[in-house]
């Protein structure tokens, strides 16, 4: 029910996040969202690809301090207030989300999310019947 994402750090100077994106590029890997959120000495680097573990491995390879994490993903109606939606769900059940960020992919919105509450989250999604992506569906919105 969860899709993996990388956490890469990288320091907030020239050049940093060059050396990951050449990376990801000579191992032919397909990055399909990402978002960095900084600080003044460094940014966490999050994105989902299209391989994400040969990602992973080939970040290591390259000397990148990479995380692999689950996360949630949903896929939302490309319609305003879809993701408010889904968060009120959340919500209302007590479940806190970490940070998420939203984009569109094959014509379908789709939120990704972080929760410390997986196995609640987990169950919210099957009680609401809120459609959710797995590594395998990526692939077929691409």
């Amino acid at each position: 029910m969860t899709i993996h994402q990388l956490s890469i750090f990288i320091e907030n100077r020239s050049g940093t996040l060059i050396k990951v994106l050449q990376i990801l590029k000579q191992a032919n890997i397909q990055i399909v969202a990402s978002t960095i959120a900084d600080t003044a000495e460094y940014g966490i680097y999050r994105l989902i690809c299209s391989e994400p573990i040969r990602a992973y491995e080939e970040l290591k390879k390259g000397g990148v301090a990479v995380a692999l994490s689950n996360v949630f993903a949903l896929e939302l109606d490309d319609e305003p207030g879809r993701a408010a939606d889904a968060v009120e769900t959340f919500s209302k059940a007590g479940i806190s989300i970490a940070y998420m960020y939203t984009f569109l992919l094959g014509g379908k919105g789709i939120m990704v999310f972080r929760t410390e509450n997986a196995e609640d989250a987990q169950r919210v999604i099957i009680d609401n019947k809120l459609r959710y992506i797995e590594e395998p569906d990526l692939s077929k919105l691409v």
